[in-house]
């Protein structure tokens, strides 16, 4: 039976291919659309995905697909993909290099190797189930969380406050003044910084299988942990909520405040 590793060399194809799609068009003009849930869509977006899944059909024709510009193919397969080719489009839109592409396997459901790559930094963290996450970047960086027990002293990062509705507004608002500090932006980066050891808690709401497939291994391969608000393994039928701790410590009593 096949080990995650095997597919480490097409989750790095992926994501040199998405790279030389991308990479030409940051920072240009660009015509930008709206989608249903008015988040910017770009060529960058659409073409990325297209490179990714067709590289994916060629050396693996019998695993699933589960993409945000294109939907699903085959996801009742063992192995499925899941894939985010710009994650953070307004930063990308907006010539901030604080976007990543996401590429996500799970294993009957189960995140199982991940991968945020930075292509206009090449910024690369990679994860695998099990394994000690791997960072590469010609700026330095060890990927390995600090140790932060105590929820007052945590740097909190989160993708905006938009995400919150009346339910989880309050919910979050409590971890916001028990933490040292917050610090607002970033998307799927602000994750890798966790990894760095530089963010202890991000805690977001609303997203998306292809918003948090490719953390949880790279997060948990550094140290951490990566969990819906209520602490529980993320699912594909979740409720959308997603706390990253760098220190698992912070776990139980961000938590209790997430919970209301």
């Amino acid at each position: 039976m096949p080990e995650p590793a095997d597919f480490l060399a097409t989750a790095e194809a992926a994501a040199e291919a998405a790279g030389a799609v991308i990479r030409p068009l940051f920072r240009s003009a660009l015509l930008v659309e709206a989608k249903g849930d008015a988040s910017p869509v770009t060529e960058a977006d659409r073409a990325a995905e297209r490179a990714i899944r067709a590289l994916i059909a060629d050396r693996h024709p019998d695993h699933g697909v589960i993409g945000e510009e294109y939907g699903d193919s085959n996801p009742g397969a063992d192995w499925v993909w899941v894939l985010d080719p710009i994650d953070g489009t307004r930063a990308f839109v907006t010539g901030r290099p604080l976007f990543g592409t996401l590429i996500g396997l799970l294993h009957r459901g189960v995140p199982v190797l991940g991968l945020i790559d930075q292509p206009a930094t090449g910024e690369r963290w990679t994860g695998l189930a099990g394994q000690p996450t791997r960072f590469r970047s010609a700026m330095g960086g060890v990927p390995r969380c600090r140790p932060c027990p105590r929820l007052e002293e945590a740097e909190l990062s989160c993708t905006s406050p938009d995400m919150f509705d009346a339910a989880t507004a309050p919910r979050f608002a409590a971890v916001k003044a028990a933490a040292r500090r917050t610090t607002w932006g970033g998307d799927c980066y602000a994750y890798g910084l966790l990894a760095l050891g530089l963010v202890d808690l991000v805690v977001d709401a609303t997203m998306k299988p292809w918003d948090w497939a490719a953390l949880v291994p790279v997060i948990e391969g550094a140290g951490g942990r990566c969990t819906d608000w209520a602490g529980r393994p993320l699912r594909l039928d979740g409720d959308g909520t997603v706390l990253a701790a760098g220190d698992p410590a912070l776990l139980a009593e961000a938590s209790k405040l997430l919970a209301g």
